[in-house]
């Protein structure tokens, strides 16, 4: 019998260098070890001056501050990560808010609307944008935007923006991945069901009632923790995923497959 031929981890990911966008807690920070772990160079881009700083001394890597609003940030986070570590090979474009004004139509207002697609999709846009410039010059790369599982499907516990950005996401992302497919780059959205994350602890902690009634869809149930995340990306981030791009990537669990959940 031949021996089956045997992967390390440990350097899936060596010589890479990984830009993550909220990458100082929850899944980006999970995704920061894991990447490391895997022998990536981490780029952490966050608002966080404590907790960034911190976490790229967890992973050996770099923090710069950014508000991935702002185009002129989002492109020194990319050209620094260039310039520091030599290449922008993965990017995986995280950062994103689910705030407690986001909730129904009936309820939303304009200005809570206009703050989560400027945090949750025009920042992937500006994300996406930066590290192309460096990918379409390498002619490799590997982007993972994070959408989720609320784009595929609808809620009747709304959150109207956020619902909608992630939809954008999705989208947005299965378009450059056709787009540039041939240019040696592939881009994925990563759609996660519910993940027991600060966000989702503080939101859930002022409505049980509202928690439970989310639980109750998820055939595994239980709600991902970020580790489980974190796997799916450094799998999207490296060459084991060569033939996926411009993909809808659900680790939800089985939520968005259930009719009904199990007994």
């Amino acid at each position: 019998m031949t021996d089956l031929p045997r992967i390390d981890l440990t350097q899936r990911l060596a010589g890479r260098v990984a830009v993550i966008t909220g990458g100082a807690s929850g899944i980006g920070l999970a995704t920061a070890k894991r990447l490391a772990a895997e022998g990536a160079k981490v780029v952490i881009g966050d608002m966080d001056a404590t907790a960034g700083p911190a976490a790229a001394e967890l992973v050996g890597g770099l923090f710069v501050q950014v508000n991935v609003t702002d185009e002129a940030q989002v492109d020194h986070l990319f050209d620094e990560a260039a310039r520091v570590y030599g290449s922008v090979d993965i990017a995986f474009n995280n950062a994103g808010i689910s705030p407690p004004d986001d909730d129904s139509i009936e309820t939303t207002e304009l200005p809570a609307w206009q703050k989560v697609q400027d945090v949750n999709l025009k920042s992937v846009y500006l994300c996406s944008r930066a590290a192309l410039r460096h990918m379409t010059a390498q002619g490799r790369g590997s982007i993972i935007n994070t959408a989720s599982f609320v784009a595929v499907l609808g809620s009747a516990t709304s959150q109207i923006s956020y619902t909608a950005s992630k939809g954008g996401v999705l989208a947005m992302s299965r378009e450059l991945g056709v787009q540039f497919a041939r240019q040696g780059i592939r881009v994925n959205a990563l759609c996660p069901g519910p993940v027991n994350t600060p966000l989702l602890q503080e939101l859930f902690a002022k409505d049980p009632e509202r928690a439970q009634r989310r639980l109750v869809h998820i055939p595994v149930g239980r709600f991902a923790e970020p580790d489980e995340l974190a796997a799916a990306v450094a799998f999207l981030a490296s060459d084991d995923s060569s033939f996926i791009t411009g993909s809808t990537f659900l680790v939800d669990g089985g939520i968005s497959s259930a009719y009904v959940t199990p007994l």
